[in-house]
């Protein structure tokens, strides 16, 4: 893929990059011009951090996040688990046969001839903290013509790149062992399943 490819899919990350700079010093002028996304970025005290939670100007970005797919799933899926709780019922976690007069109505991870599942990741130090992960249920493909499993093609992950937060404890006098209750908080991207797919195998 060429540099002009993937510009306009590095651009909402780039844009995002230089809000948190000029957000970071507004918030605290004596960073202003100096704060870095590679260098060292602010500590945050115990007293700044509502509930141990990020800056409330951090996540501000929330608003955005909602939109991403890995995060806007989160909620039903929580909700779909509650139900399977209450029903004494579980989630599929094996490759399925698949009856076509049964899936007509089926969501298209269901239908997918490389199907697969959700599961919610958590991470207490990443913002958003709640994902949608995507998990293939076959190695291989189904066929569709049998509806089974076959080995001719493998199911891969497909990957979407998405900026977050993530927590650190710092020390507020810059050197020395983490001071307690404090944290700074660095962007960076992260590579989150968001479905998978079906390849040819590298070697027969």
């Amino acid at each position: 893929m060429t540099p002009t490819c993937l510009f306009p899919q590095l651009l909402p990350g780039l844009l995002f990059l230089t809000w948190l700079h000029t957000c970071l010093a507004h918030h605290n002028p004596s960073l202003r011009g100096h704060l870095h996304t590679h260098g060292t970025p602010r500590c945050y005290s115990a007293e700044e951090l509502p509930l141990g939670q990020a800056p409330p100007h951090l996540l501000a970005r929330g608003a955005k996040w909602g939109q991403a797919l890995p995060v806007a799933l989160v909620s039903s899926l929580e909700a779909a688990g509650h139900r399977r709780k209450y029903e004494g019922s579980s989630a599929a976690t094996q490759c399925p046969v698949l009856r076509p007069e049964e899936l007509l109505e089926a969501d298209t991870h269901q239908r997918s001839i490389s199907p697969w599942r959700y599961r919610v990741d958590t991470d207490g130090d990443r913002y958003p903290q709640k994902l949608a992960f995507a998990e293939c249920l076959c190695g291989g493909c189904i066929d569709a013509r049998t509806g089974r499993e076959t080995a001719a093609l493998n199911s891969v992950h497909l990957l979407q790149s998405l900026l977050v937060l993530r927590r650190q404890p710092c020390s507020i006098h810059g050197v020395g062992p983490p001071t307690p209750g404090a944290f700074a908080f660095h962007a960076e991207f992260i590579r989150v399943p968001v479905g998978c797919t079906c390849v040819l195998p590298r070697s027969v």
